[in-house]
């Protein structure tokens, strides 16, 4: 799910975000410095915003990333955050960085304005945290230490949805790898000053023409890449969801053959900011919940989603703050093998 892995220590008191709120985070949350950050070269197009209360860039955005070699995102040591993205007005760059109690995002390219005029709820404008009542102390706690979470709302399905597809019955480095060999090979160089090597994801056509050793290059099986091919076909239909209800969105998603309630999950926590759209499926979440609500490493989805009861309504923001709470069961068997097809 968005957010999955344990959060690195608190940095120390200099590294903080807007509204004081800490900074430092891995996985689904990235380390953002503090500070005042230099300004990117070029105009740009440029929107200053202040948000009504606490806000973690590196949590709110980090979901958003797609490891730490990820060629659409980047955290820079300047303290700003940079998107490449394919916008439906065309690709776009967005440099966001936080500075006093406010908020400055500058963006470059056909996408720009697009980007700017969604920034409030990129930093999740839209989302209630004050919605959310802990009813253990493990989250309590977790919450009271991360006042800067807020659920992104991205406003783009292909981009989490194409990703999460590759993350489908794979290790998370294997998806990554292959989400990375894929933009930078098929994707455009990001529009204005960009830090190198940072790529726009293809457009669906070219997503369409991947030759098929490509795919195997990227270490993608057959049945990953049919289900990208058949989502791209339709890709149009797919970004209206971005328009519906999470639950209408999806409905929708899953027409794709390919696509079920894990991928569409994945997805719409981040295109959609849905506090409630918990991951079922995952190999690791339920085991997780089950150990910090109730003691139970064993866990399976049905065990997890009754614990989760309590937050019905904020079951997504109530599992994202039990994976920063740093409580996960000790391993007792060896990692998921990584298997390289590209090797074959």
């Amino acid at each position: 799910m968005a957010g999955r892995f344990a959060p690195r220590p608190t940095l120390p008191h200099s590294l903080k975000g807007v509204g004081g709120a800490p900074m430092a985070v891995r996985g689904g949350h990235v380390g953002v410095a503090g500070g005042v950050p230099r300004q990117a070269a070029g105009p740009g197009r440029v929107r200053d915003w202040v948000p009504d209360g606490p806000l973690d860039l590196g949590l709110v955005l980090g979901p958003l990333r797609r490891g730490p070699g990820d060629p659409t995102f980047r955290a820079m040591p300047d303290g700003s955050v940079w998107r490449a993205c394919r916008t439906p007005a065309g690709p776009g760059t967005l440099r966001v960085c936080a500075y006093g109690g406010g908020v400055r995002g500058q963006a470059w390219g056909p996408g720009a304005e697009w980007l700017l005029d969604r920034l409030p709820q990129l930093l999740g404008a839209a989302d209630d945290p004050s919605a959310f009542v802990p009813r253990h102390r493990l989250v309590a706690v977790a919450r009271h230490r991360r006042p800067g979470l807020r659920l992104t709302r991205s406003g783009l399905v292909l981009e989490s949805l194409i990703p999460s597809i590759l993350e489908q019955k794979v290790t998370t480095d294997e998806a990554y790898r292959a989400w990375r060999l894929l933009v930078r090979k098929f994707g455009e160089p990001a529009p204005g000053p960009a830090p190198g090597r940072m790529y726009v994801m293809p457009e669906p056509r070219t997503w369409a023409l991947i030759p098929s050793w490509e795919w195997h290059r990227a270490g993608v099986d057959n049945k990953r890449a049919s289900t990208i091919l058949r989502a791209v076909r339709v890709a149009g239909r797919l970004e209206e969801a971005a328009g519906m209800e999470p639950g209408a969105a999806r409905a929708r998603l899953e027409v794709v053959p390919g696509v079920g309630p894990w991928t569409s999950a994945e997805t719409v926590q981040r295109s959609h900011g849905a506090p409630d759209e918990v991951t079922v499926g995952d190999l690791h979440l339920p085991g997780i919940v089950g150990w910090a609500l109730a003691g139970d490493r064993d866990a399976d989805d049905s065990v997890m989603l009754e614990l989760l009861q309590p937050y019905a309504g904020q079951r997504h923001r109530a599992a994202r703050l039990i994976l920063l709470s740093g409580r996960v069961p000790g391993r007792r068997a060896p990692k998921m093998p990584r298997w390289d097809i590209g090797g074959l």
